[in-house]
């Protein structure tokens, strides 16, 4: 475990688990949703996605004239990369930074590659970079995206996202099609949460998206090339998730459908991100 400080901010690295986040606090706010007994490896802390977010058709990759069936972890697909339930390296760390590494070929990703963290803390914040990177021989699709479960905690909490459009899904995994928000799947004037259960994907989706309990914001800020992003509201938390390709891009750009956000790595070439958490107290 990596502990870092900043002021009133806290977090934990666990290593071991995907490099993931096992704890974020706000002084003795704690943020994210921690491991119990029993939880999967995809459902609590916050992880990095790579290479490639979301559900993947049946564990299928189609490159360059060849199929890989990849690791099936969710059913019949594959779910959300190879590095999440893998061990990182630490690279270097200060009392607010962290860099961390991850092989990708040993989580069974054919084609070979790296992923890289950083993790800068400040008082009231968290930034987070990421990069995949190709190895120097060969070339790979690519995407990337974080997962992070939210606290529902007590009270009436609220989304915030502005996004004019979802995808449409078949279980959950999207058809090549876009449909206008409306009704329970629309959240731009940050409606109540509640028993609205969402599993969507937002097309285009513009920064930043706000989770607001009574007594506390939490700011989610992204940039290109983070589009997407995928709302997940069980009654076990709230995930508001970044992402630069839908789920199951590999296949839909197999079907031409345009605006993915999959891109193609050359060798040594490599995709970057940032995504910016910032919160606050809120008059009571």
């Amino acid at each position: 475990m990596i502990r870092l400080a900043n002021g009133p901010a806290s977090l934990v690295i666990d290593l071991e688990h995907g490099g993931r986040l096992a704890s974020l606090k706000s002084g003795e706010r704690e943020l994210l949703v921690p491991y119990v007994e029993g939880i999967g490896s995809i459902g609590w802390g916050c992880y990095l996605m790579a290479p490639w977010p979301g559900r993947l058709r049946d564990g299928l990759l189609d490159w360059e004239g060849r199929r890989h069936q990849l690791r099936q972890t969710l059913g019949r697909h594959a779910i959300h990369g190879v590095v999440y339930d893998r061990p990182w390296t630490l690279e270097r760390s200060t009392d607010t930074e962290a860099d961390l590494s991850c092989e990708l070929e040993p989580g069974g990703w054919p084609l070979g590659g790296t992923a890289r963290q950083r993790l800068h803390l400040d008082a009231d914040g968290l930034t987070l970079e990421a990069e995949v990177e190709a190895d120097a021989g060969r070339s790979m699709p690519a995407a990337l995206g974080w997962h992070p479960w939210f606290r529902r905690a007590e009270g009436e909490v609220r989304i915030r996202l502005d996004a004019d459009e979802v995808l449409v899904t078949r279980e959950l995994i999207p058809t090549g099609k876009r449909t206008a928000v409306r009704g329970m799947t629309d959240l731009r004037s940050g409606p109540a949460i509640g028993r609205r259960r969402l599993d969507h994907a937002y097309a285009d989706a513009r920064s930043p998206a706000v989770i607001r309990w009574p007594d506390f914001e939490l700011e989610v800020a992204f940039g290109p090339p983070l589009t997407t992003v995928v709302v997940h509201t069980p009654s076990s938390g709230l995930c508001v998730e970044p992402q630069t390709a839908w789920p199951d891009a590999f296949d839909s750009v197999l079907r031409s459908v345009p605006g993915t956000g999959l891109v193609r790595l050359g060798p040594g070439e490599s995709l970057q991100a940032t995504m910016r958490l910032r919160w606050h107290d809120r008059p009571v």
